[in-house]
């Protein structure tokens, strides 16, 4: 049961019990596990040109469909099995990003190899501190991060190292569902309870 009682953020669609649970329990969360990175990397991706919500209601079927999201086994797909993932409804079937998928998987073991882990990459870039922006509308939020224009330069190197499907917006929203950027709102309960714990 949703508690109506408590604010969250404005974009929030409380009609939603799933969306509800994500954004309570996980958004914003910061993430240290490369397991779980690379879990987010694959949804983000898969997200560009659609809603979060629409990845969220397949977020078990990805789950499945990528191994469990072991990324060395994602990264040995082969042609058999992309045929086979676009057969498969629970995901979203478009080649071009169950392909990027394997691509970015590739290129995340080869920073994992490079950094020691994917999150030392990435964290790397914010100085292993969470960016908190104070926004208090809807309208607040931007589409990309215009803080240091970390979004951007964060997927320009990602794209250099050969990742697909991860430009400047959608790195913005793995940042900030990864807890690298803070972007609850001012009144969100989140808000408070992540800076506490940061």
């Amino acid at each position: 049961m949703i508690n109506d009682s408590i604010c969250r953020c404005p974009w929030l669609d409380t009609t939603k019990p799933d969306y509800v649970a994500y954004h309570d329990q996980e958004w914003g969360v910061p993430v240290h596990d490369d397991k779980k990175m690379f879990e987010f990397i694959i949804l983000e991706s898969a997200q560009a040109g659609l809603s979060w919500y629409t990845i969220l209601k397949r977020r078990d079927g990805y789950k499945a469909a990528f191994a469990n999201y072991n990324v060395h086994d994602v990264a040995a797909f082969n042609e058999d099995k992309i045929d086979e993932l676009m057969q498969n409804s629970a995901i979203i079937r478009n080649r071009l990003k169950i392909k990027a998928a394997i691509t970015n998987a590739q290129a995340f073991i080869k920073i994992q190899q490079e950094f020691g882990s994917f999150c030392n990459y990435l964290w790397g870039f914010v100085d292993n501190k969470t960016i908190t922006n104070e926004f208090s509308t809807l309208a607040d939020y931007p589409a990309t991060s215009d803080v240091s224009d970390v979004s951007d330069k964060i997927s320009k190197d990602m794209k250099s190292r050969g990742f697909k499907f991860f430009g400047s917006t959608i790195c913005y929203a793995h940042l900030q569902a990864c807890g690298l950027i803070n972007d609850h709102s001012k009144t969100c309960f989140r808000k408070a309870e992540l800076a506490n714990n940061s």
